[in-house]
């Protein structure tokens, strides 16, 4: 299953500095959300404290619908992060995704991923998460089990990463039977399974093979966020594999394209929408373009780098911004920002 355990620890190490540092900036592709402009309500009729951001999820009550996305990194320093998100999804009301669990099922250290994670966060909605490349790679229903039971997770991530597994050394190259994989996961298993992709968006299309699969959610995950290419360039040695990577570092399915292709597919389908939300503005642009809940994960990153406190800061200015989209487009809460104007295109 392509690199030894050691060399993925140290590569999701390198993965965490490299979101950390401005050496990514101007290397993704836009989101496509600068392009969604609210109609301003200048008389809301509504109080601005009265509005209820409040969602259900995964059979737990939100007070607002934002997921903390998956972060990963070594295990000694995902550990950290990973307890800091915990806290900060418990103390705020919100769900919680933790990154990919291959190292700590494998034995090679947990980074955080065990029961002490529920226990900090004992009402939040918590995501486990493996890689679909596992599920013909001799992974299956037991090692699904044993990630959600490792973390006492309500679902599970299937995350779906075929670009950066193509780009970088070592990586995951068979792909075929992917889909049938995750529908016969998704029959074995007692829990719902979530599909998303990490970086480069979920079509309409996929999304309704997936969701017919028995999918319980889609997270899109699209491009404008972290370019997974373009940290895979900054990885390499190799001229040719970074001019390769480089190449696709804007590729994929803009996030906002994403959501609303999805949505239009998938109706009746839970949606997450990620990739490139930047702030509460985002989230509400996400919400409007038909997402259940909004993922964030980079633009968390540095404050869970620091602290719970920081990690509280950052997603309390998040919550407090998507507040104030609602009250200037008269929304009491997320079905009214659902139905919210929008100027048209250009406007």
């Amino acid at each position: 299953m392509g690199e030894e355990t050691g060399g993925i620890a140290a590569r999701k190490g390198d993965h965490l500095d490299i979101v950390l540092s401005p050496r990514l900036k101007g290397r993704q592709a836009e989101t496509g959300f600068d392009a969604v402009r609210f109609e301003h309500v200048a008389l809301p009729e509504v109080d601005l404290d009265a509005i209820d951001l409040g969602t259900r999820f995964l059979g737990r009550t939100l007070r607002a619908p934002i997921l903390i996305s998956s972060m990963t990194g070594g295990p000694e320093r995902a550990g950290a992060i990973n307890a800091r998100l915990a806290e900060a999804a418990d103390h705020l009301g919100l769900a919680l995704a933790v990154g990919s669990q291959r190292i700590a099922l494998e034995g090679r250290g947990a980074g955080g991923l065990d029961a002490g994670l529920r226990r900090r966060a004992p009402n939040a909605p918590i995501l486990a998460n493996i890689g679909a490349a596992q599920l013909v790679a001799g992974w299956g229903p037991d090692e699904a089990r044993r990630a959600v039971a490792m973390i006492e997770a309500d679902a599970l991530i299937v995350h779906l990463n075929p670009l950066q597994e193509a780009l970088q050394p070592g990586g995951d190259r068979r792909w075929s039977g992917i889909l049938a994989a995750i529908e016969a996961l998704v029959e074995a298993v007692e829990f719902p399974v979530v599909v998303k992709e990490v970086g480069a968006g979920i079509s309409g299309r996929l999304a309704r093979q997936l969701v017919d699969a028995g999918v319980a959610a889609i997270d899109v995950a699209g491009a404008g966020g972290t370019s997974w290419a373009a940290i895979e360039a900054e990885r390499t040695s190799d001229p040719r594999a970074r001019a390769a990577a480089l190449l696709f570092s804007d590729w994929g399915i803009p996030t906002a394209r994403a959501i609303r292709d999805v949505r239009v597919a998938c109706p009746e389908a839970v949606v997450i929408g990620s990739g490139g939300v930047r702030n509460g503005l985002d989230a509400a642009r996400a919400i409007r373009l038909g997402a259940d809940l909004v993922g964030q994960a980079a633009a968390g990153l540095p404050a869970a780098d620091r602290s719970s406190e920081a990690v509280v800061d950052h997603f309390t200015q998040v919550i407090e911004e998507l507040r104030i989209a609602c009250f200037c487009t008269g929304s009491a809460d997320l079905a009214a920002l659902r139905r919210a104007p929008l100027l048209p295109s250009g406007g």
